[in-house]
């Protein structure tokens, strides 16, 4: 959700790549759903952090809470920084319950992760 949301967003400025601890290799329906809602389309894929150590960034944002317990130390090069959000998929309840808690943690990483890359050196 993070990587679609900068790429489409502040694209002028960032380019956002992203990968997880344990990816499903797809992703989520719901994600793809809430960010359709306000206008995103999603075209990326579920991907490992694996793929990315040997690249360089200029700044590493991790956004799950897991990935601050299962990635403490970010291996390649990069500024790290941590941003937690709840993991989505592991809501429970109807397909609308579960919404609510997609669309909540689209709104907070819409707004954290821009404040953060308008501004990364604050």
């Amino acid at each position: 959700m993070a990587e679609a949301i900068v790429n489409t967003t502040m694209s002028d400025h960032w380019i956002a790549m992203s990968a997880g601890t344990q990816p499903t290799g797809i992703v989520h329906p719901l994600v793809i759903k809430v960010l359709d809602e306000i206008g995103i389309a999603h075209h990326g894929r579920s991907k490992s952090v694996e793929e990315f150590h040997s690249e360089s960034f200029d700044l590493v944002v991790t956004v799950c809470d897991d990935a601050e317990e299962n990635c403490p130390i970010w291996l390649g090069k990069g500024k790290r920084i941590h941003l937690g959000f709840p993991d989505p998929a592991k809501a429970l309840g109807t397909e609308n319950e579960k919404l609510i808690i997609f669309r909540s943690i689209r709104d907070d990483m819409l707004k954290k992760i821009t404040d953060l890359l308008a501004n990364p050196n604050s």
